[in-house]
């Protein structure tokens, strides 16, 4: 199945000063979803930040709020998440021994549900959870900061995952190291979602956020092909029946 491509800008490489404000820039600049990046210093070796701060955020835009959660133990705070307004909410893999139970309880408040991996980690982990997710999402930087190098080596994983997904309506995330330089090599390994941070934010103001974010969007649909080109350029539309995959 071939979906079109999603630009989720990494508000970590906000301002967060000005947070709200650079929210409603790259909204204006035509960012699909807003990717929250959400690390608890202990599964990762950062803090960012919590519940409390998407909640306070989520009013600055209608559009798809997808939540990160690099936090262990996690499940004791998906009913937080949910609640300040997370549409979907991605865990890790390794963050806990019971990854078809946290799925389960995330599609239980009503999310969508999604899994990373880190790079160490294989595809294998997901293969009999599959049909509880909406999203992977394939970490190709080891969590915990922004402005890190992509790792080339995960290309091949993301190409075994898209096989894995098939026909399922499964989104293909990617998070880690994406510019416009890489773009076209994580779409043509099969990607149809992209977190970038430093790349989007590059610049002063919402025209310099746009033409970052064009920049990508154009280097993926060329990953894809002559025949792929024209619906993967497209923005996804963000009617409440599209805040869903």
């Amino acid at each position: 199945m071939t979906r079109e491509i999603v630009i989720a800008p990494s508000i970590l490489a906000a301002d967060f000063a000005r947070l709200g404000e650079q929210i409603a820039a790259i909204d204006a600049a035509g960012a699909d979803w807003i990717h929250c990046d959400v690390m608890d210093g202990h599964f990762v070796p950062n803090i960012s930040f919590g519940a409390d701060v998407i909640k306070a955020i989520r009013p600055t835009t209608k559009k798809i709020f997808d939540v990160h959660l690099m936090i262990a133990p996690v499940d004791r705070y998906l009913e937080a998440f949910a609640k300040a307004g997370a549409d979907f909410i991605t865990v890790h893999a390794e963050a806990g021994a019971h990854l078809d139970r946290s799925l389960q309880a995330i599609r239980a408040l009503g999310k969508r549900a999604g899994v990373s991996l880190c790079p160490a980690t294989p595809e294998s982990a997901i293969e009999y959870i599959l049909d509880r997710i909406d999203l992977v999402l394939v970490m190709t930087v080891n969590p915990g900061f922004g402005g890190q190098s992509f790792l080339e080596s995960q290309l091949p994983k993301i190409e075994r995952i898209k096989a894995m997904i098939g026909d399922r309506p499964i989104r293909l995330e990617v998070d880690g190291g994406i510019t416009r330089d890489n773009a076209a090599a994580v779409a043509a390994a099969g990607a149809d979602t992209l977190v970038a941070g430093s790349a989007v934010f590059r610049g002063k103001s919402a025209a310099d956020y746009a033409a970052n974010i064009e920049a990508i969007r154009i280097a993926a649909a060329t990953g894809r092909g002559p025949t792929l080109r024209e619906d993967a350029v497209q923005p996804m539309r963000l009617s409440e029946s599209a805040r869903t995959r």
